[in-house]
């Protein structure tokens, strides 16, 4: 029987819980397995602490990296130091949902395998949380497989294990955000197909509204710096590209006279969707202004 490599990598999370429901799933299996924790150079030492029991368990290790390498790194790490044929990556803020979670996934055979995320819980207050919840349509394994690669997101996902390491995660994306994109786009180049299936994990912990404003810009960032490589798979892009110079140029101009005051409401107790869009699209304007030419004197 093939094994797995149950893959976790982390910053600042405690995951003890997530993998002690996966070492029980994985043990009523009866499959040769290993779970890797990879610790990306955390800083908040009770996390560290607390995930240091996760190697009480048999075939459970932990291992750190002093400086935080980004997400596409640490992930290429986790491959590297795995053992057996198949690969699950799971995100360390996720929830295990379902009690047969690692046994559908033995049951596909497909070289990619995206099983997806639900949301649940969170409050109205919280920004990430009306997000994502707001979102959830777009989670269906009926709108994933609508754009497979487009769709693919790294936080639950099966991989075989000498595909991973023939084509790693672009370690150029060492900051916030898109290394699932771009991973999706050298899958579509080379052929390579992803199953989308329904086996979910839940997300289930939000953080506060200022920590995802600056997760967001940071994303944000990224995306211009890649964007070229990126146009065809963000909406974000695609949107500004149908909008007339004018009306992008007036953008930025709200952005720059208000983009203080917008912040401070997305970080109020009743944050706005609304006012969060635009200021997606203010905040990604006002860093393109050098590439865009014509945004540099409205």
């Amino acid at each position: 029987m093939e094994g797995l490599s149950i893959l976790i990598p982390t910053y600042n999370d405690v995951c003890v819980t997530l993998v002690h429901t996966l070492y029980a799933q994985a043990v009523a299996s009866g499959i040769p397995f290993e779970i890797l924790v990879a610790d990306d150079g955390s800083t908040d030492q009770q996390s560290i602490r607390e995930n240091a029991s996760i190697t009480q368990w048999e075939h459970c290790s932990i291992l750190r990296r002093e400086q935080n390498a980004g997400r596409a790194a640490i992930r290429n790490f986790l491959a590297q130091q795995s053992s057996f044929p198949r690969l699950l990556f799971v995100d360390s803020d996720m929830v295990v949902c379902r009690a047969d979670f690692l046994t559908k996934y033995l049951a596909c055979d497909a070289p990619v395998i995206d099983g997806g995320i639900i949301v649940r819980g969170g409050s109205e207050d919280n920004l990430r949380s009306r997000y994502e919840h707001a979102e959830e349509d777009k989670h269906s394994v009926e709108q994933r497989n609508l754009r497979p690669y487009h769709d693919f997101h790294t936080a639950n996902f099966l991989i075989q294990r000498d595909l991973m390491l023939q084509i790693p995660f672009d370690e150029r994306y060492s900051h916030y955000g898109y290394e699932d994109v771009a991973f999706g786009i050298t899958l579509k180049a080379k052929g390579i197909p992803i199953r989308h299936i329904d086996n979910p994990l839940s997300f289930e912990v939000f953080e506060t509204n200022d920590a995802f404003l600056l997760k967001t810009e940071e994303g944000l960032r990224t995306l211009y710096l890649f964007r070229n490589e990126l146009k065809d798979y963000s909406r974000l892009l695609q949107f500004i590209e149908t909008k007339p110079r004018p009306v992008l140029a007036l953008a930025v101009f709200i952005y720059n006279l208000l983009g203080t005051v917008i912040r401070r409401q997305l970080t109020s107790r009743h944050p706005s969707l609304l006012l969060f869009k635009f200021y997606k699209v203010g905040y990604y304007l006002h860093h393109a202004k050098e590439s865009l030419s014509f945004l540099a004197n409205p």
